[in-house]
């Protein structure tokens, strides 16, 4: 039992219920309870540990890293907590219940045995400074209303392909003049029943000032047939086109929203000169990795410590003759797409990324293979000059590249031939001097 802390709990954290597991420090003895998941409980549980503990601090073992019963521990400095990793939770509960059974009260004993005996490979919760969470929060629900743009631009492209399709010839779906003219005009028949100069206007007031481009969709307007004359799919398509293209509208209000405050946080980070010096990582990716990397420089020792937990390196599976490469399934998600999105980027920029890729290509490696073969050199010079505080400079890592290289040999001289009479034949050898 370890003796600097006065006691360890485990919590089986739930929607409405928590189950703990108290064992103090010298005992074998546990106690169990349960906690009402309100912050009056919590406000309770936790102030009637400090009381009976003298403010010693606790270690607390949860299953999660951030969520509503971790955001309310954090803010009692008596508390530490010690997030566990569901799947060591669940590979442990097989261990001891090959049947597979289980509930919270079991489930809170398992956590504090984990606790107990394997805290040593447990790594207690730091949070980061609250500009760089707050960053990590705001880029990561920007990318779900990304998501969710696709999503609804997807919807409205289905629905106009059965009714409209010449609207995905005259817009891009998925922008805000396409989310307009689409709850303005949501079928031909009423496009065709405006006035030229309503349509004209519009495209105006939108931006679009290209009056030969503005003259060519007019004409098309003119000239379009309707897809389908069935009333029952223009009636129904129609509405969910309006619906659709105001959810859309909504949607880029609010990625508009999110990137002007995440741009403003960004610019004051201090590591923000040193992200945005990377090739590929423009307004939406330089926030992203500095989210990715924290400002912890402690928290990672090796390149190959963010190289794994990122999911880019693959996984060697390897017993007797057989041996299995396939990539990393547990892992941040978003965390390996924001360096997959970087890398893929970087190719346009950067001439070694590019070349690179291409040799990975060559070798008959599928695109995603390549890419992340990129990421994983790009997290190396990434790591180097984030632990640094160094902005990059491709000049000094092209002449390490350069010089990694292997050195071709200098071409000899050309020499001067001529023909030489030897044993009376003719053969060619080199002039001597």
């Amino acid at each position: 039992m370890p003796t600097e802390f006065a006691a360890l709990v485990a919590i089986d954290w739930a929607d409405q219920k928590h189950v703990w597991a108290l064992q103090k420090a010298g005992s074998s003895e546990r106690e169990t309870g349960t906690i009402d998941h309100t912050p009056e409980a919590v406000e309770d549980w936790a102030s009637g540990l400090r009381l009976r503990f003298g403010g010693q601090p606790i270690a607390v073992a949860l299953e999660q890293s951030r969520g509503p019963l971790v955001f309310a521990l954090t803010k009692y400095d008596h508390l530490v907590i010690f997030p566990v990793h569901p799947t060591t939770l669940a590979n442990y509960r097989k261990s001891f219940r090959p049947s597979g059974a289980k509930d919270d009260p079991s489930d809170a004993r398992l956590l504090l045995d984990i606790l107990t005996l394997h805290r040593d490979q447990l790594r207690r919760l730091n949070p980061d400074t609250p500009g760089t969470r707050t960053l990590q929060f705001l880029v990561e629900e920007r990318r779900k209303l990304v998501h969710e743009k696709t999503r609804y631009s997807n919807r409205i492209t289905a629905h106009l392909k059965m009714y409209f399709p010449q609207v995905l010839h005259w817009f891009d779906v998925g922008t805000i003049i396409s989310a307009d003219f689409l709850e303005r005009w949501p079928s031909l028949e009423q496009l065709q029943r405006a006035k030229p100069a309503a349509i004209e206007r519009f495209f105006l007031d939108h931006n679009s000032r290209d009056r030969e481009r503005i003259a060519q969709r007019m004409e098309q307007i003119r000239k379009a047939v309707p897809a389908t004359l069935d009333a029952a799919v223009l009636t129904a398509c129609s509405a969910a086109i309006g619906a659709w293209a105001a959810l859309l509208k909504q949607v880029l209000t609010a990625i508009a929203l999110y990137d002007e405050k995440i741009d403003e946080l960004a610019r004051v980070h201090p590591d923000y000169a040193l992200m945005n010096s990377f090739p590929g990582a423009g307004s939406a990716l330089a926030p992203r990795l500095i989210a990715a990397m924290g400002s912890q420089r402690e928290r990672y020792q090796t390149a190959q410590e963010i190289q794994c937990y990122s999911g880019i390196a693959p996984v060697v599976v390897s017993s007797g003759q057989q041996r299995w490469v396939h990539w990393r399934w547990a892992c941040p998600k978003f965390l390996r797409q924001t360096f997959h999105e970087w890398a893929l980027h970087s190719i346009a920029y950067c001439p070694w990324a590019r070349e690179y890729y291409e040799q990975q290509r060559a070798k008959g490696k599928l695109h995603n293979t390549a890419i992340r073969a990129v990421a994983f050199k790009w997290i190396r010079i990434l790591f180097r000059c984030w632990k640094e505080r160094k902005p990059y400079d491709e000049a000094i890592y092209q002449r390490a590249l350069d010089a990694r290289r292997p050195k071709t040999q200098l071409a000899a001289p050309a020499e001067e031939l001529q023909w030489k009479n030897v044993a009376g034949f003719l053969k060619i050898a080199i002039k001597e001097a």
